[in-house]
């Protein structure tokens, strides 16, 4: 590869196609279609033709959503407000982190959920 090759792999500005970073975040484009919805930070560039171009900043963001969820259990609406609190912070640095559980904490939170619903559902069941 010549070295104008690897500069350009190397730029921050390289644009990668959905297939690339399929392949870069171990995820189907399906997932990252449907991420885009519901997350309104991941925004690829689109080309007049509808293809999805990826920054490095947004891959490094679909690696951060797919950690939240699958690794820490975050659910798509958790991850978010997570995501956007972080950019809240950024933009305001005496801003606190959010606080993370553990992941028995988060079993604990779930099962008093369930309960709690089941509760209602009698209550309304009358």
């Amino acid at each position: 590869m010549s070295s104008a090759a690897n500069a350009a792999a190397a730029s921050p500005e390289r644009l990668y196609r959905i297939g690339e970073v399929c392949r870069l975040t171990n995820t189907k484009a399906f997932v990252l279609r449907y991420w885009e919805t519901e997350f309104p930070m991941l925004q690829p560039v689109k080309t007049p033709s509808g293809h999805r171009l990826y920054r490095r900043e947004d891959i490094d963001l679909v690696l951060e959503i797919k950690r939240l969820l699958y690794e820490e259990g975050f659910t798509i609406a958790g991850a978010r407000r997570h995501l956007a609190a972080r950019r809240g912070a950024a933009s305001a640095p005496s801003a606190e982190p959010a606080p993370r559980i553990s992941r028995s904490q988060q079993q604990v939170l779930l099962d008093l959920r369930a309960e709690l619903e089941a509760i209602l559902t009698l209550l309304e069941r009358g």
